[in-house]
């Protein structure tokens, strides 16, 4: 049995969910998210508010399958409970980030301003001029859409300058010697 697969997950209180064949839908007070079930898993509600999620044999494949749609699940009741929040940073000389509407426009040394648009289902917070958050109740398009804001810039090994996030230590390197 797989190790993860195998845990119940609870459903706390003010979360409702619903199964209907292979689709999972969940239902909270931040929102709601659905997920299918890939063929062999099987989700089932239990005593108490608890899901179960099971596996039809010991193949390789649905060992896999088994944690992973028991995670996927996990994380949607955790979504619309909690929400998921990534926190980035700029660092630069004349870098920085400025909130027009839900959009974003960054300036990180290019020619022009950069103007993010704000996915449906994701919010963004600046804090300061260097320093913002990504929210969501999707913890996969929170990460996503981290991850191309992030790439627009990327930490540059030698001044660190860049797009990073928060507690990302950036592997520095030493530059040429000087004669």
């Amino acid at each position: 049995m797989s190790r993860i697969g195998k845990l119940p997950i609870a459903v706390p209180a003010g979360v409702d969910v619903t199964i209907d064949g292979r689709t999972v839908a969940v239902k909270g007070p931040k929102g709601t998210l659905t997920h299918t079930v890939v063929a062999p898993i099987e989700i089932a509600k239990g005593e108490d508010g608890v899901l179960n999620v099971t596996r039809p044999n010991d193949e390789r494949q649905n060992k896999a399958l088994h944690g992973l749609s028991r995670t996927l699940v996990a994380n949607m009741i955790t979504g619309v409970t909690q929400g998921y929040v990534k926190k980035l940073e700029i660092s630069g000389v004349g870098y920085r980030v400025v909130a027009k509407g839900s959009n974003l426009e960054f300036s990180l040394g290019y020619s022009h301003p950069i103007t993010v648009e704000a996915p449906e289902g994701i919010t963004f917070k600046v804090e300061s001029p260097t320093r913002f958050s990504v929210e969501g109740i999707d913890k996969q398009k929170v990460g996503e859409v981290a991850a191309n804001i992030r790439k627009l810039r990327k930490p540059d090994p030698y001044k660190a300058k860049g797009v990073k996030y928060e507690g990302e230590v950036i592997r520095r390197k030493v530059g040429k010697a000087g004669k």
